[in-house]
């Protein structure tokens, strides 16, 4: 059975991955200001990047958009923009990743449990293209976050920089509202990162698992689709994430099992509330 704090913290995971499935609307146009309401999420995704071991779990996952002008809520996490031009923007964004039993999992058993994390930083969005008929548009974002643990004594785990090529789309294959979005690129990641996620310590040897040290460095590659709809009273959405790790530096630790892992999930949400006042929104 989940521990509450354990489900409290998957459960927030799980809206900061859904909270991702959306994709730009090529045209602005009105909606609330905010909305707010509660869903349910499927998702099945490995214990950590490069773990041969799979866990699906049914989570409530709460909803809520916001579209302000300086701060930001939806599709891409939690948003404050710093500077917003024709081409370039500015934000801080928010992440979370959920935790790692180490008990229940045959890699890591004796060892420290993964805590969850939350993930902050600046990220920088250039506009490179959008279609004539403003129904496509791909973007080069480039976030850079550091990543703390959700802990009784938080501390720094690490860094991590994500540079991809986003493609949004909408009304997808002629299908009215539906949108779909597209995005790879690298991972990487400091020495402390690794070292918490692939790193042995001497004391966690055994004749199975051998000690390691790990630097910084390549982390692999993501590619992500996403499509969602957004219906009167309620949403919905779902989307696959494939992470690569041919070539990571930690490519030979005893705890990567696997190079290629696939994280997906599906989400409905039902609006419970909304502002009277609109804005104009590519969401």
């Amino acid at each position: 059975m989940l521990k509450g704090r354990t489900l409290v913290a998957l459960a927030s995971s799980a809206a900061a991955l859904l909270a991702g499935l959306g994709s730009a609307a090529a045209q602005a146009v009105p909606k609330p200001l905010w909305e707010a309401g509660l869903g349910l999420g499927v998702l099945s995704f490995p214990d950590y990047p490069g773990s041969d071991q799979q866990r699906s779990y049914i989570l409530p996952t709460p909803y809520f958009v916001y579209r302000g002008e300086i701060f930001k809520a939806g599709r891409n996490g939690f948003q404050a923009h710093l500077f917003d031009t024709e081409r370039v923007d500015s934000y801080l964004s928010l992440s979370a990743s959920p935790p790692v039993n180490s008990t229940d999992n045959v890699a890591r058993s004796g060892m420290p449990d993964l805590k969850p994390t939350i993930q902050f930083g600046p990220a920088i969005e250039v506009h490179l293209w959008q279609s004539a008929e403003r129904r496509m548009r791909l973007d080069f974002r480039v976030p850079l976050r550091t990543v703390v643990s959700v802990a009784w004594h938080p501390r720094q785990v690490g860094w991590l920089l994500a540079p991809v090529l986003n493609l949004d789309m909408a009304d997808v294959a002629g299908l009215s509202g539906w949108s779909l979005g597209l995005q790879t690129g690298p991972l990487v990641a400091d020495r402390s990162y690794n070292q918490t996620y692939y790193g042995v310590a001497p004391a966690d040897a055994t004749t199975t698992r051998a000690a390691y040290t790990v630097s910084g460095g390549y982390a692999g590659s993501q590619l992500t689709v996403a499509l969602s709809k957004r219906f009167p009273g309620f949403w919905v959405g779902g989307f696959a994430r494939y992470d690569n790790l041919s070539g990571a530096v930690f490519a030979d630790s005893p705890l990567m099992r696997r190079s290629r892992n696939l994280t997906a999930g599906v989400g409905v949400a039902w609006i419970l509330g909304q502002s009277s006042e609109m804005v104009d929104s590519h969401e």
